[in-house]
């Protein structure tokens, strides 16, 4: 279902089917990039555990499925005062899309 500032809403399943975090995007890529910073960051992009990310698109049948990964990484060097030396960052691969039976 998309909000009236258009994003949507997007659960985050666990390979039992329990939903546990909403992610919000315009898109389901943004809401699995948001999902995979909380991974746990390795110390570079090569060394990362890639994890499967499930997001069911609430309202509907279809599950987003993605390969996430994060690491931390310095900050630029005109980042705010608030921001700290070191950030998480992280990337996702899309790997398909599942229709619930349920």
């Amino acid at each position: 279902m998309v909000r009236e500032d258009g994003k949507r809403n997007f659960a985050l399943r666990g390979t039992d089917g329990d939903e546990s975090s909403v992610f919000s995007g315009n898109t389901p890529r943004q809401a699995a990039l948001k999902a995979a910073r909380r991974l746990d960051p390795a110390s570079s992009e090569d060394a990362a555990n890639r994890t499967e990310i499930r997001l069911r698109e609430k309202g509907t049948d279809k599950v987003h499925i993605y390969e996430g990964w994060a690491w931390h990484e310095s900050a630029p060097d005109d980042k705010p005062d608030w921001m700290p030396d070191e950030i998480t960052e992280a990337n996702v691969s899309k790997q398909g899309i599942e229709h619930l039976d349920e």
